[in-house]
């Protein structure tokens, strides 16, 4: 029903727009929050939960400034592998492949989102059941070939990071690379991961047929959809369906997360990570096409450039 819906609206508005391509590019972009809202909403249709659209936003969730921002931090990676630049600096050549993470906010629709009104927890244990904000204090990071998982922050001590980035930080300590966080205080509701799942599937499946039929109309349709929703769900004037700020943070993170861990992938496979950055950006040393699929499918990655690094002084 989703996949019909996006693609009637493409039809309408190319016939609305005589064939124009361009003009009708502008159309459903200038439409494309109002759109994805309405999906939203069908995709809810006899769903198992219940959200709330319009919680109360807690103080630390509200921006400082109409122009600044809020006091939860997303873990965005901004990193180069010291010991590759430094033997670069000095002569040594290494040849570096770019790689492109397709749909980066999409993927980032399948994260745990808290269904209602954030309420407090000072417990410091994690509930995997539920889902929302926490002031932790982060472990030390000691791994120098491997980005930190909470990005480039320098500032050492507590922070608020949300739902994604302390899950991402509680597997690195399962997995023994760092301990685990301290958690001070928690602001959280009952949690799920398929609040977006169908409209996830749904844009997943325009994107992938629009792709191989050529359709970059509705390629990129699709893509001002996702990520303005993302983008919206805070204190936008943009988008007046639906005020979650919450969501908003850990959609983001979550796609910063999805970064570090292809980042992690490719040091787990013994290839050498260069470089992080952003939400799509992974920088790498070696054959990465023994550890991803190529492509420009959700479960692919993009190859974008090869190129020197190094060389004569």
């Amino acid at each position: 029903m989703l996949v019909e819906e996006i693609a009637g609206r493409v039809h309408e508005v190319l016939e609305e727009c005589t064939g124009d391509l361009e003009a009708a590019q502008a159309a459903l972009i200038k439409s494309a929050i109002p759109d994805v809202m309405a999906l939203f909403k069908a995709s809810r249709v006899g769903g198992r939960y219940e959200h709330s659209e319009f919680p109360p936003t807690a103080d630390v969730l509200r921006k400082r400034s109409q122009k600044g921002s809020d006091g939860i931090w997303e873990g965005r990676p901004k990193w180069r592998n010291p010991h590759v630049f430094q033997a670069a600096r000095k002569g040594e050549t290494f040849e570096v492949s770019a790689l492109d993470m397709n749909a980066a906010y999409l993927s980032a629709f399948k994260c745990w989102l808290p269904i209602g009104q954030l309420r407090e927890d000072t417990s410091g244990v994690h509930d995997r059941k539920k889902s929302g904000i926490h002031l932790i204090t982060p472990a030390e990071w000691e791994h120098t070939d491997l980005p930190n998982p909470l990005g480039n922050r320098m500032e050492p001590g507590e922070l608020w990071v949300s739902e994604s980035t302390l899950r991402l930080l509680l597997d690195c300590a399962r997995d023994g690379l760092a301990d685990a966080p301290a958690i001070h205080r928690s602001l959280v509701s009952g949690g799920t991961e398929v609040l977006l799942e169908k409209l996830r599937r749904a844009l997943a499946e325009v994107r992938k047929t629009a792709l191989t039929e050529g359709d970059e109309l509705t390629v990129n349709y699709v893509k001002s959809m996702y990520s303005k929703l993302v983008s919206t769900l805070g204190e936008s004037t943009a988008n007046r369906d639906m005020r979650r700020p919450d969501w908003m943070h850990i959609m983001r993170a979550k796609a910063f997360a999805n970064l570090w861990m292809k980042a992690n992938k490719i040091h787990r496979a013994g290839l050498q990570v260069v470089e992080i950055s952003g939400t799509d950006e992974l920088h790498v040393i070696g054959d990465w096409r023994t550890v991803f699929a190529e492509g420009r499918d959700l479960n692919q990655v993009k190859g974008k450039q090869t190129y020197t690094l190094g060389g004569k002084r």
